[in-house]
């Protein structure tokens, strides 16, 4: 498994919206994304740096791998 970088909330936001993912709204410092037919909504926190572990969860919440992840963010 490839290691994941530090991304800020933002960026992750980025790569999130080239997976077809759109951002819903925002509540306080997390901002909710969705998409048609995913049952989950994904819950980036807006902050400098999310920790690789949270990335981890949410790449796994989106039922990717983390090279589409990786492939995504060029």
């Amino acid at each position: 498994m490839p290691k994941l970088p530090i991304l800020s909330g933002r960026e992750i936001v980025k790569v999130f919206e080239r997976l077809g993912w759109e951002v819903a709204r925002q509540r306080g410092s997390h901002i909710i994304l969705v998409k048609e037919g995913h049952v989950a909504t994904l819950s980036v926190p807006n902050h400098c740096e999310v920790a690789r572990g949270t990335l981890r969860s949410l790449i796994a919440h989106a039922d990717i791998e983390a090279k589409e992840f990786m492939f995504a963010m060029e």
